[in-house]
């Protein structure tokens, strides 16, 4: 059996990110125990941690919504993909001399461990469930790099007068194209494991397909009897349908390609270099090594969510015919003595009390 080429999204560089994490949401701020600097913003100042490489942005962020207690953290891939964003970004500004190659050359160093690595998503500890359509996910990014970044220019975290979470950090770009972008990255990311993964249950299914080939049983329709058939067959149905959903994911998968990286608050790529928006989409295609492209029109992208809509509806798609065939492996594994009996299945766990020498 040959296997067709199932990698047509790149896997990080490094690995899939990390399956747990011992994260948290920071508490309030014991001033008596916990060091701490002074910071300022719009509404006056307040008091962080002082080794923290968030700032006062995602400390009001954490204060306005805690909500479910998971912080962005647990989501590495959109950690990593926000990285890349923000590298890719310093990396357009310092070509058009918008940006000092030193500021650049700083905030891309700090970007690689975070999107190479999967280092510092202790720091990412905003809410993932939030106000405001990304705003506080993308001043924690912002504060994180640019703290990393001053660290890299020998300076101390806070001072932002030497190089600016918003100024530098975010230079051309918005919440609303920054974030979609980054969303959109990690769909991708997030994709090539899950297409992995099936077309190894597709695999599983062919051979025992093949493994099946010459075993004969009834064929049922409403669980009545009908026709002959091998248990070969009904093994190859399962492989194809969930092969076709390989297919359908990675189809769904590729439209999140096409970003509005540029397109800044509304598509119009106000505050930003008219050349900045091609270059940052070509910076960040090499970074991640992914084919992103630009939108064509950057208004309707900033405003289209219909590639998210299209790749839920996949998943449910997935998820759906993963649940027909796991109920039908149980109702054919039914007995040992008064069900169908056709299949065994390995035991995994021991059953109820209640049912002699049950298992599961």
């Amino acid at each position: 059996m040959t296997k067709e080429n199932v990698e047509p999204f790149r896997s990080p560089p490094t690995g899939d990110a990390p399956a747990t994490f011992a994260l948290a949401m920071p508490r309030a701020i014991d001033r008596n125990r916990v060091a701490t600097r002074r910071e300022h913003d719009l509404l006056g100042e307040a008091e962080v941690p002082a080794d923290a490489y968030w700032g006062i942005h995602t400390l009001r962020a954490v204060e306005n919504f805690p909500i479910t207690g998971v912080p962005i953290g647990h989501f590495p891939e959109l950690i990593r993909a926000l990285a890349l964003v923000k590298q890719a970004a310093a990396r357009a500004n310092r070509r058009l001399k918008q940006l000092p190659t030193g500021k650049a050359d700083a905030i891309d160093h700090a970007c690689a461990p975070i999107a190479k690595d999967w280092l510092y998503l202790d720091q990412f500890v905003v809410d993932a469930v939030q106000g405001g359509a990304g705003t506080s996910t993308n001043m924690n990014a912002n504060e994180v790099v640019a703290n990393l970044a001053l660290e890299f220019l020998g300076h101390q975290p806070g001072e932002y007068q030497f190089l600016h979470p918003i100024d530098d950090v975010n230079m051309a770009q918005s919440t609303n194209d920054a974030y979609p972008t980054a969303l959109r990255l990690a769909v991708i990311f997030a994709t090539a494991p899950l297409a992995r993964a099936l077309q190894e249950l597709a695999y599983a299914f062919k051979a025992k397909a093949v493994e099946f080939a010459d075993v004969l049983k009834i064929g049922r329709t409403q669980l009545q009897d009908a026709v002959p058939m091998t248990l070969g067959q009904e093994f190859d149905a399962f492989h194809t349908t969930v092969k076709e959903d390989v297919d359908r994911l990675r189809e769904a998968a590729a439209l999140f390609r096409k970003v509005n990286l540029g397109a800044t608050a509304i598509g119009t790529g106000i505050t930003a270099d008219p050349r900045y928006a091609s270059l940052a989409v070509e910076e960040l295609a090499r970074a991640s090594g992914e084919p992103m492209v630009l939108a064509t029109n950057l208004i309707e992208a900033t405003s289209d969510m219909g590639a998210f809509v299209l790749f839920s509806g996949v998943l449910k798609r997935i998820a759906v015919k993963l649940a027909k065939i796991c109920n039908d492996l149980r109702l054919l594994s039914s007995g040992p003595r008064a069900g169908f009996g056709e299949i065994r299945l390995p035991p995994v766990q021991a059953g109820s009390s209640i049912p002699e020498r049950s298992i599961r």
